[in-house]
């Protein structure tokens, strides 16, 4: 029997790639190899007319994309059950550490599942951090290499605007890390990406490139009410969000938004209502809303009654239209006047429409009734390339409870966009900052009744003057978004009690491995007297905990979010758990048939089944029945779909 091990790297794309290529085209892989002579007749091998080609290239970019296509080695994310909220049933995450580590470490788990991913990068002004993506690189060769020491060490730098190769950090930055993302979108997928003008043209080549021309959806302009003004020229007031599909082709239904600020317009007008005010004044109180250009796909929506706002439209004005039937003024009941060319509509329809007081009546009937439109059957549009949305509402939201940090996303523009979203979507941003996409999701949830879940990213920068308050400190911005988060998901609970929303999230934080992948044996550091008293030395890092053992595993699983439960198997063993109700990992230091026994008469059957190797000491029998049995188990409760393989070793 060939012993089944734990794959010590989270994934390998190129594999992955290769195989994809081998699905379309056969002939060009070759016992793993690829024959790239072979894959060029198979595309027609046009040669090029000389080396020139339309593209965007710099300085790194070679040396970027190889590093996407890296796996990482020696690193884990370690759960932080104390700093997270709900952690049983909540199936949000929020991890701490560098993006780019982050999104390797996920990309097994998550792997083309995320329906919608929203990142704000550092906008590349002059000042902005910009990720150090060479992992192995001590402090001491950063501070040689920059000139600088930073908070972090090596993990980010500040990209002056007077370096020679500002535009090249940038995108040395980002490009791996808008290639991995790709990987993480579901075939009906979409990324928005928020960008100002320094960097737009260079990112939109850049996702062309990797997303495709063909799946580029929209360039959205954000106008806010604030100004930027870094120019005697021009004040800026607009930033841009980029947004391409993963296969534009499967985006079959028609994305529908909710028109800007309706929620706000709407409980305006039904104040008003409810205060008993008549017609013509409400709609002077409307009026007022309208001036401000966020409702500037309100403004004739002026009027409202007990069934919500309406506009009124022209019942007339078509030269066939309906002459004989007469409306009764419900005052006067007189006829009432008809408009020019008669009615546009027939007989049956306009009597539904009187019936259901779908007619508004002027003062008597002289007046032409007019057609009520109500807003509720027109709540919904295409989104518009042009958003406006108050840039300053979320930085006083955060002061108001006394959380320090300025230049936050709206909430309602974050909303605004996940609401694109299905109702049951993945929501991952991994430049999180303050976590409004967290509290864009808590709100969108609560208004669709969606189940829409967030991985949130973000790298704990230590805060300028320890980001004090009048009642708190917080020493890096991951403090500041897990506060926010908690704060807003008990405010959303407060405000809608009977409301079954999901506001918890796990923390995990990117940590050193605490498997001993390269057996000690080997070097010769662990003997078998040391292995007999302390049995975990050969397998763990010193310090490390079957929780953070059992995940660091999960990393390897494919499709397995790392918000499922974990349980222990008291009744099999003290170190026995089982993770999704589907994967078996026993860290038991000593293996016997009655706890195989045990394993077997699970019901249901877990799909996969983890063991240590040092487990089994020198008994290779049992090591080889244990996987005979297990395995043969599994693959007949699986029927047809047989799993590859079913019992791994570390």
């Amino acid at each position: 029997m060939e012993d089944k091990k734990v794959n010590q790297g989270i994934s390998n794309t190129v594999n992955e790639q290769v195989r994809k290529l081998e699905s379309l085209f056969p002939s060009v892989v070759k016992d793993g190899e690829v024959d790239f002579e072979a894959l060029k007749e198979e595309l027609g091998k046009f040669a090029e007319v000389d080396s020139e080609k339309y593209e965007l290239t710099w300085a790194g970019k070679k040396r970027a994309k190889k590093i996407a296509k890296e796996d990482v080695v020696g690193r884990t994310l370690k759960y932080i059950p104390e700093e997270s909220k709900n952690a049983d049933t909540t199936e949000n995450l929020y991890i701490e550490g560098d993006n780019l580590e982050v999104l390797k470490l996920l990309r097994q788990n998550y792997y083309g599942m995320i329906k919608m991913i929203y990142i704000d990068p550092p906008y590349n002004t002059g000042n902005d951090f910009i990720y150090k993506d060479s992992f192995t690189m001590s402090s001491s060769e950063a501070d040689i290499a920059d000139g600088s020491r930073d908070e972090l060490g090596e993990r980010y730098v500040i990209n002056y605007s007077s370096q020679n190769r500002f535009h090249a950090n940038w995108l040395n930055m980002l490009y791996p890390r808008l290639l991995i993302s790709k990987d993480f979108l579901h075939d009906k997928g979409v990324i928005f990406i928020s960008i100002d003008d320094n960097e737009m043209s260079d990112l939109k080549k850049i996702c062309d490139e990797i997303f495709g021309e063909s799946n580029f959806i929209a360039e959205f302009v954000v106008a806010s009410n604030s100004t930027k003004n870094n120019s005697k020229y021009v004040s800026i007031s607009h930033e841009y969000i980029l947004c391409y599909a993963k296969n534009k082709a499967n985006l079959q239904e028609e994305w529908k938004v909710k028109k800007n600020n309706v929620d706000e317009y709407y409980s305006r007008a039904m104040q008003l209502v409810k205060k008993g005010l008549d017609q013509e004044t409400i709609h002077e109180e409307l009026l007022t809303l309208v001036k401000y250009p966020r409702f500037y796909d309100l403004d004739h929506y002026t009027y409202a009654d007990e069934k919500g706002i309406y506009q009124t439209d022209n019942p007339g004005g078509v030269s066939n239209g309906n002459i004989e039937s007469e409306i009764i003024h419900p005052v006067t009941k007189k006829a009432c006047a008809k408009p020019n060319g008669g009615w546009r509509y027939k007989e049956d329809e306009l009597r539904r429409m009187e019936r259901e007081g779908l007619l508004a009546f002027g003062a008597d009937e002289t007046v032409v009734p007019r057609v009520k439109r109500y807003l509720s059957d027109y709540i919904y549009q295409v989104p518009k390339s042009v958003l406006f949305f108050d840039s300053q509402g979320s930085t006083k939201w955060l002061k108001s409870n006394r959380i320090p940090f300025d230049f936050a996303k709206a909430v309602e523009l974050m909303k605004y966009i996940i609401s694109i979203s299905d109702e049951d979507a993945i929501v991952l941003d991994y430049f999180s900052g303050s976590a409004s996409t967290a509290h864009g999701v808590f709100r969108q949830n609560i208004e669709d009744n969606g189940r829409r879940k967030f991985i949130l990213v973000q790298l704990p920068e230590i805060c300028e003057d320890k980001c004090e308050t009048s009642t708190k400190a917080y020493n890096n911005i991951c403090e500041i978004g897990k506060e926010r988060i908690r704060i807003a998901g008990d405010i959303i609970k407060q405000e809608n009690i009977d409301a079954d929303i999901d506001v918890g999230f796990k923390v995990f934080r990117v940590a050193d491995t605490n498997i001993k992948w390269n057996s000690l044996m080997d070097e010769g550091q662990i003997d078998l007297t040391q292995i007999e008293m302390t049995p975990d030395q050969l397998d763990f890092m010193p310090g490390a905990n079957d929780v953070d053992i059992v995940y660091e595993l999960m990393l390897r699983q494919r499709d397995v979010p790392l918000s499922e439960s974990l349980d222990q198997l008291s009744d099999i063993g003290d170190r026995t758990y089982l993770y999704a109700g589907s994967f078996l990992v026993c860290l038991e230091t000593e293996i016997t048939e009655k706890l195989i026994g045990k394993l077997a008469e699970l019901d249901p059957l877990p799909i996969k089944f983890i063991f240590r190797d040092s487990a089994f000491r020198d008994d290779i029998a049992l090591k080889d029945e244990t996987f005979r049995r297990l395995k043969a188990l599994v693959e007949k409760n699986a029927g047809t779909n047989k799993p590859a393989y079913t019992v791994e070793f570390i």
